[in-house]
């Protein structure tokens, strides 16, 4: 039966990838198909914000009403459903409805898996959360070449296209339906009164103290895929292929910081790890800042250590909250999304100011700018480490260390 569940977890963790990263080659194609401008495209991509934050407020009540099982298969079906949606949608509002159910799906899915790793991993957790996010690394690394590749088939003499693509991809989805379905979770059968309430979780400082460290952490992370290109293209003059290639370093790195270093976190102690390696990923950034195009490698070297942050507070969680870990889950994700959106603000904000100072139509306004911005990321994975750091004394304080 653990094997169903790991079949299940990992599966998930791959489908929940491959859903989030294969609309980059999609995007242009959707863009001309609907004649959509810049503003719509925005809009339609800020889907997936509103949709993940929608499910994080209804997904942990759905949990303790219906059990993980079914809300994990609910969460995979609704994603295929969108799949065909999108699929039959020839008009705007039908597929911006279908995208967005799709983006609910995908936030139920989040905290959905979170749940279920807290639940079925208890020993070796810090070890496992980690594996279990090396799958989701892996599968975000290769879908957009999937996509592409499967974009281009002809079926019956028809080529699939964008929305054959997501057809074909969010069809995925039933593969760890089969697997649930033949699985039983722990925790479904806890009575009501044994479980951690939401009062007493928000009541204990580790709980906040977490969401400080995973919302820089989170920023310091997803950040960079939205700037690094950005950065290496205008600070250095780097081609874009060059760049992307820096950027595909760091999802290798990140990838792989899981799957070796997640099983150093089980003996390192879990506030600890998240303390060294945020920390690694702040000096890594600040260094390669600092020493110019030369070290420019660093910045790839920073998704190591960074890459351990999620995974590894999903854990601390799942060993203080054992009956309680769906809400703090979903309370700490929940704020999480709502900082990482603020962060990407920020940068934004960061450079335009630095720019305005040296000169808005300066090139070294526009570096200046481009390494304040970026630097924030640093900051951000630094503040992440210095969270740790409080959040260690007082658990060592009252001995409560893990």
């Amino acid at each position: 039966m653990y094997i169903m569940q790991l079949v299940t977890i990992f599966l998930g963790f791959i489908v929940f990838g491959i859903s989030e990263n294969i609309k980059g080659p999609a995007i242009p194609r959707i863009q001309f198909a609907f004649n959509l401008d810049e503003g719509q495209l925005g809009t339609l991509l800020s889907l997936n914000a509103l949709g993940y934050l929608i499910a994080c407020s209804f997904t942990a009540i759905l949990v303790r009403k219906w059990g993980i099982k079914a809300v994990t298969i609910v969460s995979f079906a609704s994603m295929v459903l969108s799949g065909v949606l999108i699929f039959l949608s020839h008009t705007y509002p039908l597929f911006a409805s279908s995208y967005f159910l799709m983006y609910i799906g995908n936030g139920m899915l989040e905290i959905g898996l979170a749940i279920l790793g807290a639940r079925i991993f208890v020993k070796n957790t810090g070890m496992m959360m980690n594996l279990s996010h090396f799958f989701y690394g892996l599968s975000s690394t290769v879908a957009p070449l999937l996509a592409t590749g499967v974009m281009s088939l002809s079926v019956f003499g028809h080529l699939l296209d964008w929305r054959g693509m997501y057809l074909v991809m969010l069809s995925l989805c039933l593969l760890p339906i089969v697997s649930a379905l033949r699985s039983t979770f722990p925790g479904d059968d806890l009575p009501h009164e044994d479980r951690t309430s939401f009062k007493t979780l928000m009541r204990d400082p580790a709980l906040w103290m977490m969401v400080m460290i995973l919302s820089f952490g989170v920023v310091s992370e997803l950040a960079v895929g939205g700037w690094l290109v950005n950065f290496l293209e205008k600070a250095y003059a780097w081609d874009t292929v060059k760049a992307s290639g820096m950027l595909s370093a760091f999802f290798l790195l990140f990838s792989l910081g899981r799957l070796l270093i997640g099983p150093l976190t089980d003996k390192i102690g879990f506030v600890l790890s998240l303390i060294i390696f945020s920390l690694f990923s702040a000096l890594c950034t600040f260094a390669a800042l600092a020493g110019g195009e030369s070290l420019a490698f660093l910045f790839a070297l920073s998704g190591a250590g960074i890459a351990i942050i999620y995974p590894t507070v999903m854990a601390f969680i799942a060993r203080r909250y054992p009956n309680g870990s769906d809400t703090a889950i979903t309370f700490v994700v929940t704020l999480m999304g709502l900082g990482s959106v603020i962060g990407n603000y920020i940068i934004g904000w960061v450079i335009e100011l630095v720019k305005t100072v040296y000169g808005r139509s300066s090139e070294l306004g526009l570096l200046r700018g481009l390494q304040a911005g970026y630097g924030f990321i640093g900051l951000c994975a630094a503040v992440c480490s210095v969270s740790g750091i409080v959040l260690y004394v007082y658990l060592k304080r009252r001995e409560e260390l893990i």
